[in-house]
């Protein structure tokens, strides 16, 4: 029959398994690092996958496919259940949540550290989990629970050298590009806050206009989910210097 299925773009794809969590059908899986259709008859045609891959590497075609079989589906879904295999974010294993122990500098053994004029200074790192990137992590992700969430536009880790001490250290970080990744984070983040119990959350953004997207995401966010969280925006100049903080 002539009906709509999904078709991937294996050269968009980047294998961040996003797709798979949003197909409530499992008809996607990643294989050899790339999403693949298992059957056509798993799809449903209705593209729910679509606005969940950030590549846009997914496009529903209307073509000749087998017919939408609700009965092999609901097989599926039981024996992707059985063999621990419900499609997640970690399919990809660049974003498998992970969390971090950090104890502190003086606790460390063999750390690394560098010498300036004579005085020793940690560099270790103070990122607490992982994924980062806003676009890859869950919203149910249990390290959200009761955090203190960064929120920093991806510049400002090369503006600011003491991002990690300073920003970092015992919060939950997020990075992102306002400029670069498509469409804003205020949906994302609106789940984050719904889903989680936040303690407070710093906007940390550089001193350019496109950095305006990723504060102004958050203030949507904070509105959208009706809570009220204690936030400031802390802004860094390009020359590396914090300019203002709100």
């Amino acid at each position: 029959m002539i009906r709509k299925v999904v078709t991937i773009n294996e050269e968009k794809c980047i294998g961040c398994g996003l797709c798979t969590t949003a197909c409530q059908e499992g008809a996607l899986k990643l294989i050899n690092g790339k999403a693949k259709l298992v059957s056509e008859s798993y799809c449903d045609g209705l593209g729910n996958c679509l606005p969940a891959c950030p590549t846009d590497a997914i496009t529903l075609e209307e073509r000749k496919a087998d017919p939408f079989d609700k009965v092999a589906v609901k097989q599926r879904k039981e024996e992707l259940k059985k063999a621990s295999e419900v499609p997640t974010p970690c399919g990809c294993p660049g974003t498998q949540a992970r969390v971090f122990d950090r104890v502190p500098m003086k606790e460390v053994k063999n750390s690394q550290v560098s010498v300036n004029k004579g005085e020793a200074i940690s560099t270790e790192s103070e990122l607490r989990q992982w994924p980062c990137q806003l676009k890859l992590v869950s919203p149910m992700a249990p390290f959200f629970n009761n955090c203190h969430l960064l929120i920093a536009a991806d510049c400002t880790a090369f503006a600011y050298a003491g991002i990690h001490q300073d920003f970092m250290k015992n919060k939950i970080t997020l990075i992102g590009c306002p400029k670069l990744d498509a469409g804003d984070y205020a949906e994302k983040l609106t789940e984050i806050l719904n889903a989680q119990e936040i303690q407070s959350v710093t906007v940390l953004r550089m001193q350019v206009p496109c950095c305006a997207g990723i504060v102004n995401s958050v203030k949507k966010a904070l509105t959208d989910s009706g809570k009220v969280i204690p936030w400031q925006i802390v802004t860094i100049g390009t020359d590396g210097r914090i300019t203002n903080r709100t």
